[in-house]
């Protein structure tokens, strides 16, 4: 068995190109499998994977909000967007203890899926955060 965080021999089996932050982190640099910057932390007993979609915008922020509620509700299979500090983020926790390399690839792939199919709906209010 390795001696390697279950996370980390994951992304090596998975074959995704990553960069260790910290003893518990890894950011996923890999746009040959087309996967945008999402850091990966273990916080026993959970792993949060999160990507950066935008700063909040200083106009239509409550007409954004509603828009990325709704798909959290209708088209996010893993994970919610959120906001972080001044930023919006998509995120999901996944339970170590029982985390298998499926849903955890699954997980990233959501992540990954709904940036791309959301980036049309949410590059309109990425202007009004520029100032």
């Amino acid at each position: 068995m390795s001696s390697l965080p279950k996370i980390e021999q994951y992304l090596i089996d998975l074959g995704i190109s990553y960069q260790e932050i910290s003893k518990n982190a890894w950011l996923i640099e890999d746009e040959n499998k087309g996967y945008p910057k999402m850091m990966v932390s273990l916080s026993d007993p959970i792993v949060i994977i999160s990507a950066d979609v935008m700063p909040v915008p200083k106009e239509n922020a409550e007409t954004l909000f509603r828009m990325l509620l709704e798909l959290n509700a209708t088209d996010l299979l893993h994970g919610a967007y959120a906001i972080s500090g001044n930023d919006i983020i998509v995120i999901d926790t996944l339970e170590q203890s029982s985390l298998d390399k499926d849903e955890f690839l699954a997980s990233i792939e959501s992540i990954s899926f709904a940036l791309l199919e959301h980036y049309k709906k949410l590059a309109s209010y990425i202007h009004t955060t520029e100032e």
